[in-house]
């Protein structure tokens, strides 16, 4: 994803676009200008972001230069996992439509904050070392060990892997980390604003609590001076002019302290809140799950004198069984999982993809997201790449943040997986001579996609295909299909390798024998010739593989040696 693109040719096609990115940059510039202008200034900015010429606008308007600030957050208790790229990369699509709506006139930023001055309530199943840190519980999670003793905390280790996946993929994002912001003072005023407006916060927050934790419950949580944990413990003085509270420590200690300097964090709901104020945030988006704490937190947000970001909700990602994807259960995809089997491009778009829709986040993914990435880009390139709106609503457009390559990749995943399967192929060189075969002059160099798939195939079809390669023998009817077929293809010119012309002979074989519908005689080429029970168009691959290997293939599986 390249970080910056020049879009400001866009504003008039992203008027009319209708991708979900682009109905969300449109909510996000009603917002701004309602917000920052009175009512003649949103009439003038209206009407000249109608002619296409925000930068009129911005000029006649200077408050309009001040950025546009997108947020993500992070949860540091926990490594990354797929999820957690979906906070950046979506916003960042709305972002790159938002800068094409505005011509890029108006300024943006997107701040990814990282949550890592929460107490570490739960150790997650899949770190090492877990009894160590049993020591570290309840302490903020940039005080805890790195279990895996590679940094100076584990929110420091979490951290770092965040930022490397996402400078990895060349997101524009300015990074934060809540201990720092908190310490920094950066949030001061809005703490003191909480202290002074206390009583309002509860009367916002005791209702949605039951009544065991009403009892007890403070937007406040101090960090205990003697223990250096986060504190879940009533507040039980405050002294607004001195900007202090008291509470009772671990010990038993009554203890006043600055609500200040990082001295003390605020319960998750008040500190979303907090956060938008202090930081100005104008747009973020959130999982379906955490609608009811949004609400909560947008009443906080007004009580601090703040405007609640403009919000999205989207559905949540699963695991294997339906079950929701967790940092602390470490179900579902990591990162690095996902980069071993397919392109990033295709994780980028499968982040894209029905956002409101839950989906699975799970190995067999991958082929069908790489396979759909690749047919946008085709038709994004046979479209070509003019400042329209149908250009623009393509998902490669999106992906690769207004500016898709030229060039992808003349075969497909799925082509490549059974290509794989049927050469057992344990190289990408073997790969290759198959590849400059059918398409003489190719090679890494000129086809860079493609050299990557080959990669992601051997590694897929090593750890999920071929151990669940289940051939089994032709029935009658089958066996004189792929007989008669044979026949076809031998017939044909010798060294053929236009694929329509083999997938038409394909086609007669089927109907010929009877097959209704057609796709019972694929899925007999595909279980008894590759073992599985589906695969790519079977011209196109015999076309690739070589008649006369397709056609021993087929020989092999008459004469019994596949399924026995």
């Amino acid at each position: 994803m390249p970080a910056h693109t020049d879009l400001s040719r866009l504003v008039l096609p992203a008027r009319e676009a209708r991708s979900w990115p682009f109905e969300q940059a449109r909510l996000l510039l009603d917002r701004i200008l309602r917000l920052r202008l009175d009512d003649a200034g949103r009439d003038l900015a209206a009407a000249l972001f109608a002619q296409g010429r925000p930068d009129e606008a911005v000029a006649a308007l200077p408050v309009l230069r001040e950025p546009v600030i997108f947020q993500c957050g992070y949860g540091a208790s926990g490594l990354p996992h797929m999820g957690t790229f979906g906070e950046a990369a979506r916003p960042t699509m709305v972002r790159t439509a938002f800068r094409a709506l505005t011509g890029e006139a108006i300024p943006t930023r997107l701040i990814v904050f990282s949550d890592d001055m929460d107490g570490f309530r739960k150790i997650p199943d899949n770190v090492p070392n877990r009894e160590a840190l049993e020591l570290d519980r309840d302490k903020p999670v940039t005080s805890v060990r790195d279990p895996f003793g590679l940094y100076e905390s584990f929110g420091a280790h979490n951290n770092a892997r965040l930022r490397a996946f996402l400078d990895g993929f060349g997101f524009d994002y300015d990074f934060k980390s809540s201990t720092e912001t908190y310490r920094s003072g950066e949030l001061d005023a809005v703490l003191l604003r909480v202290l002074e407006r206390f009583d309002a916060i509860q009367g916002v927050m005791l209702p949605t609590l039951g009544e065991e934790r009403r009892a007890t419950y403070s937007p406040f949580l101090p960090i205990s001076p003697t223990t250096g944990r986060v504190l879940q413990v009533p507040t039980l003085e405050r002294n607004v002019e001195a900007g202090t509270i008291v509470f009772r420590d671990e010990d038993g200690t009554l203890t006043e302290t600055p609500v200040t300097g990082g001295r003390v964090k605020l319960q998750w709901r008040p500190d979303w809140a907090a956060r938008w104020v202090a930081l100005g945030v104008d747009y973020e988006m959130s999982g379906k799950d955490l609608v009811d704490s949004v609400r909560v937190s947008n009443k906080v947000a007004r009580i601090l004198g703040g405007e609640p970001p403009e919000a999205f909700h989207y559905e949540l990602f699963m695991d294997e069984n339906n079950q929701k994807i967790s940092k602390s259960k470490g179900n579902g995809l990591t990162m690095e999982e996902w980069l071993r089997y397919g392109a990033p491009e295709s994780l980028a778009y499968y982040m894209y993809q029905s956002p409101k829709s839950a989906k699975r986040l799970y190995f067999d993914v991958i082929p069908k997201a790489t396979d759909e990435y690749l047919q946008q880009l085709d038709a994004y390139n046979r479209v070509g790449a003019g400042a329209n709106a149908p250009a623009i609503d393509n998902p490669a457009w999106h992906v690769h943040t207004g500016a898709p390559p030229a060039v992808g990749s003349p075969l497909s995943f799925s082509l490549l997986l059974n290509l794989v399967s049927a050469a057992d192929a344990s190289t990408k060189e073997i790969l290759w001579g198959f590849i400059a075969r059918y398409m003489p002059g190719a090679d890494a160099a000129s086809q860079p996609l493609l050299d990557r798939l080959a990669d992601y195939a051997i590694h897929y079809y090593e750890d999920f295909v071929k151990p669940s390669k289940r051939f089994r023998a032709p029935d009658e009817r089958e066996r004189a299909a792929m007989a008669d077929l044979a026949a076809r293809l031998r017939a044909l010119p010798a060294g053929c390798q236009d694929a329509e012309l083999i997938q038409a002979e394909v086609y007669e074989a089927g109907k010929a024998a009877g097959f209704e519908p057609l796709r019972l005689w694929f899925g007999a080429l595909y279980e008894v010739l590759l073992g599985q029970s589906q695969g790519p168009r079977f011209g196109s691959f015999a076309a690739i593989f070589g008649l006369d290997r397709t056609v021993g293939l087929i020989e092999r599986a008459l004469a019994g040696e596949l399924a026995s």
